[in-house]
């Protein structure tokens, strides 16, 4: 018999576990035994399953699914056992048997230490406007210690009893979420004394929350900075797409289950055109307010400036239109539409330029992958070449080279295929890849 591939049952493995213990505590909270903290049911034990431990040793994970298998096994001969008197003593007996002889793992290598909110999540999502907020926040709260890149090389590091730890590595994918959000509000101790203080009553809830998904992003550009790659997987954030003159959707309701291209597109950088293969979202610079700042920025340069009056600005894109119209018409009956849904978000531009590791001032003409299931995946840098000189960031194996080399006949579809054949892994931490 051929076993299904390590990261198949894995996969499963570890998204039933993360969903039993959902369900749970769900259940605990409706029947008044868990409480609620900071608006959501807070896990009532000081302990969890640690998937973060069972994905980074295989054996280990086999070990606990025969365990598990076995324990299954046993409840299943015990209920049959109740109803079929005849059969009992041999179904007790395999039931004894099967719990014998199952692989126990030592409990300190399948359990961690769990907080209240071990199981909380961002309540208003990944969004763009989340990580934006979140970039004051840090800047204000946490860049002093951590530094302004995320290395843990702030100008008040030294002074602490022990270094911050750098974001650029998948430190935020071994801790949970709401685990990472317990320690920033009450902070973190060991048995010397504090080693990082909270800010209870100094930040929001919200606030947190915000800096965590910049944390998100930090990472990403810090490991572009370190190593040319993402060291945690991205989710495409949250945002409003505006497509045309149809109304306004939000990201999951246009993509659905669809792979995304994004395009950061300028007057240099035109949208391309649409693919079958993936819907295209285009994120443009917020010119108006770029050009607001540039103005305040030079005294005397604003009385400077004539304004075109409303009539003549009309007449001139009237007159404009028809070649441009007749320009359009003819270059989209030879190659098809161009895309034209729109990322509805002036925070958008900065957002993207960090997680591709850039400048907002260089990142037009970047170009980035999502999966289907939501995931930041590839990247394109701008330049002549594109896709010839991107590929996938966010993988688990050494094989992304060669699929998408120079030599490869159509880099960007070798790029899709091995998206597709490498799905991000679930643990209980976060992702891995």
């Amino acid at each position: 018999m051929t076993l299904p591939p390590t990261h198949v049952w894995l996969n499963a493995l570890l998204f039933g576990l993360q969903s039993v213990q959902d369900a749970l505590l769900w259940a605990l909270h409706a029947l008044g035994i868990a409480g609620e903290t900071h608006g959501a049911p807070a896990w009532p034990w000081g302990s969890r399953i640690a998937g973060e431990n069972l994905i980074i040793d295989v054996a280990l994970a086999r070990q606990f699914a025969w365990t598990l298998a076995a324990l299954a096994f046993a409840i299943a001969c015990v209920l049959i056992a109740i109803f079929w008197r005849r059969a009992r003593r041999w179904l007790i007996a395999a039931a004894i048997a099967s719990l014998l002889f199952a692989p126990w793992p030592s409990s300190s290598l399948w359990l961690t230490a769990a907080v209240p909110t071990s199981f909380h999540t961002n309540p208003s999502g990944f969004t763009v406007e989340s990580i934006a907020r979140g970039a004051h926040v840090y800047a204000a709260q946490c860049a002093a210690c951590h530094g302004a890149d995320g290395r843990g090389e702030g100008p008040q590091a030294a002074a602490l009893r022990r270094w911050p730890p750098t974001m650029a590595s998948a430190l935020l994918s071994r801790r949970a979420d709401g685990e990472l959000f317990w320690h920033v509000l009450y902070g973190m101790r060991d048995d010397a004394g504090v080693t990082m203080p909270g800010f209870t009553g100094r930040l929001s809830d919200k606030e947190i929350w915000a800096a965590l998904d910049y944390m998100r992003v930090l990472s990403a550009s810090a490991g572009m900075a370190a190593g040319g790659s993402w060291p945690v997987p991205i989710a495409l954030p949250a945002l409003t797409v505006t497509c045309g003159d149809a109304p306004a959707r939000s990201l999951s309701q246009w993509r659905g289950t669809q792979r995304v291209r994004v395009v950061a597109v300028d007057t240099r950088h035109p949208a391309p055109f649409e693919d079958p293969r993936f819907l295209t979202l285009l994120i443009r610079r917020d010119e108006t307010a770029l050009f607001d700042t540039r103005l305040r920025a030079l005294p005397g340069a604003v009385a400077g400036v004539r304004r075109v009056s409303a009539p003549l600005a009309d007449g001139l894109r009237a007159t404009a239109r028809p070649a441009i119209a007749t320009t359009v018409a003819s270059t989209t009956t030879t190659l098809g539409a161009r895309a034209d849904c729109f990322a509805d978000s002036p925070e958008a531009w900065p957002v993207f330029a960090q997680i591709a590791g850039t400048t907002p001032a260089e990142l037009a003409g970047t170009e980035w992958l999502a999966d289907r299931d939501g995931w930041l995946r590839a990247l394109a840098p701008t330049g002549k070449r594109g896709w010839a000189d991107g590929g996938l960031l966010c993988t688990t194996s050494s094989v992304g080279a060669l699929l998408t080399s120079p030599a490869a006949p159509d880099p960007l579809s070798a790029t899709l295929r091995q998206m597709d054949n490498e799905p991000v892994r679930f643990i209980k931490g976060g992702f891995v890849h």
